[in-house]
């Protein structure tokens, strides 16, 4: 498995991001495809990771914060042919420890309520009460690194 990132928003790592994003979020989920892709792409950095047979299979994005104390990952999706494999988890380790070498402090995300535990295994606390965003029930949960 190899994660790549990127901030180019022309690159093949962040199409390949974005296909996996539509396919989980718009096709799985029923997001609206013109809330999917917002005015934060070319600010945020984009993680892709590709399985051994090189197909893309998960993808998230960090948006720091303008004063680089806190970041907040967002668009986690793994498609559905990989979960249970622990891809998920890798790519989280991996941006966790990303975010702390970059110097950030604190990790923030809106969790799906169903995603939640998964959060929660990877030491992330709840914060404040549920709410809906894009049509799905979500928690703020956050991570001191």
């Amino acid at each position: 498995m190899i994660i790549k990132q990127t901030r180019n928003t022309l690159s093949k790592t962040y199409l390949d991001a974005v296909k996996i994003r539509q396919t989980v979020f718009v096709n799985e989920q029923r997001v609206p495809a013109s809330i999917e892709i917002d005015k934060d792409e070319a600010h945020c950095l984009h993680f892709t990771v590709y399985h051994d047979d090189g197909r893309p299979c998960a993808t998230c994005r960090l948006l720091p914060s303008k004063d680089h104390v806190t970041v907040t990952l967002q668009r986690m999706a793994v498609l559905c042919d990989f979960r249970g494999d622990q891809i998920g988890q890798t790519l989280m380790t991996y941006v966790m420890d990303y975010a702390q070498i970059q110097g950030f402090e604190k990790i923030i995300l809106h969790a799906q309520l169903s995603a939640q535990s998964f959060y929660e295994k990877l030491g992330f606390d709840e914060v404040g009460d549920i709410f809906e965003e894009a049509g799905i029930k979500h928690i703020t949960m956050e991570k001191s690194l």
